[in-house]
């Protein structure tokens, strides 16, 4: 969900958070999105808002200036209002045109700047196949367009980015090991890279061939019960969300998988963070070891895959401020900048500190490493095989 603000100024329209935001029963008002660039009536029932164009060509000029690469994610979450009204939003086809109509505007306004694009945030993570196959056929015409129209005078790039846990055999049987393989099938379309959101590990168990009990933390996908424990031990230390554990081996596991079975595919690690147990004492908060323990160890992780040859392009740690977090609402801080919800005053972590010394002091041997795409060091310019490694936020081409 989106988070830079600016509810219904320079001509945007509800969004479906918009609405959310205003049911009783305590929910949070939250920003604008796709409605920025049609003025909330989506694609085909509205006009472009030269409001929203104007804003977002502002925020890519001013990343540009700062030396700042923007890679951009046309749909994350939200879209017109007016288009849930009308058709139910993804529960139905149409909606493949609209999100076409939006996709071809970013491309025509901000392409001749914007060389990396994201179609859709995770849309693997949907239950209702039906709207999922929705997204994957609007995500393959966007691309085909892009791919006709745009690619080859702008020179970009175009993908989609997954949710991707990693998993591992509950029991060291064989048909815990498919389970694992079925489980891991639901990754992948047509692209020119990968986007991984990968934030922890958990175990797989067959449930063709033995039986599988739901409850707790438990969920069946590919005919496989996932699990954070085994044996009563958990799998890595528990953080702030359900399900998230720190398993460093993950990350080196899941970036192999995907470059072994995509043929050497470019991936970008779109997302990966960490939220600490709850707690609400602000200088706990602010000194946040753990989250630095916690990306040094997934960044190691990261390199060994790279060293092994995946063609790992960037890294974008989640995220630069604390935000809304689903069901972990504004309890769950992912952030580098802690964000007081009374003032909105934004004070840096530790990890902020750190961070910014990481990318400061790169050119140590160890960081160099990172910076390594098959043993060739790259340019410090910006360009289609550069390594980026940023801070994320929810803020994206969806917000126009």
């Amino acid at each position: 969900m989106p988070v830079e603000g600016g509810y219904l100024e320079d001509g945007k329209g509800l969004s479906n958070w918009d609405v959310f935001s205003h049911i009783p029963e305590g929910c949070r008002d939250r920003s604008v999105a796709w409605g920025s660039v049609d003025a909330g009536t989506g694609g085909r029932f509205g006009e472009v808002n030269p409001g929203g164009i104007k804003f977002y060509n502002k925020v890519i000029n001013n990343l540009l200036l700062r030396g700042i690469e923007p890679f951009v994610t046309v749909h994350h979450f939200d879209y017109p209002q007016e288009l849930g009204d009308r058709y139910g939003a993804w529960l139905s086809p149409l909606m493949q045109e609209d999100f076409v109509l939006l996709a071809e505007t970013c491309f025509k306004s901000f392409g001749d700047r914007v060389k990396y694009w994201a179609t859709i945030n995770e849309p693997n993570i949907y239950l209702q196949k039906w709207l999922v196959h929705n997204m994957l056929l609007a995500h393959a015409k966007a691309v085909k367009i892009y791919r006709e129209q745009f690619q080859s005078k702008q020179g970009g790039s175009i993908g989609i980015i997954a949710q991707t846990h990693m998993y591992e055999p509950l029991r060291n049987v064989e048909s815990d090991h498919q389970a694992v393989n079925r489980v891991l099938a639901f990754t992948g379309c047509c692209i020119d890279f990968i986007g991984l959101n990968h934030y922890s590990t958990l175990y797989a168990k067959d449930c063709i061939h033995s039986p599988c009990i739901l409850g707790g933390d438990h969920f069946i996908r590919g005919f496989a019960y996932t699990t954070g424990e085994r044996d009563g031990i958990l799998i890595g230390e528990p953080t702030g969300v359900e399900r998230f554990y720190v398993v460093p081996r993950g990350m080196e596991k899941i970036v192999d998988y995907i470059s072994r079975r995509y043929n050497s595919m470019p991936i970008y690690v779109t997302e990966n963070g960490y939220s600490a147990p709850l707690t609400k004492a602000v200088p706990d908060l602010l000194h946040d070891v753990n989250r630095i323990k916690f990306h040094k160890a997934y960044l190691a992780a990261l390199a060994r895959a790279i060293r092994k040859g995946a063609n790992v392009r960037g890294y974008f740690l989640w995220t630069l401020m604390d935000n809304f977090e689903w069901a972990g609402g504004y309890s769950s801080r992912f952030g580098l900048y802690y964000v007081d919800r009374l003032t909105m005053k934004r004070t840096p972590k530790l990890s902020a500190k750190w961070f910014q010394y990481f990318l400061a002091n790169r050119s140590s041997a160890r960081i160099n490493r990172l910076r390594l795409i098959n043993g060739r060091q790259k340019s410090q310019h910006f360009g289609k095989n550069k390594r980026i490694i940023i801070a994320r936020t929810e803020a994206n081409a969806t917000d126009m």
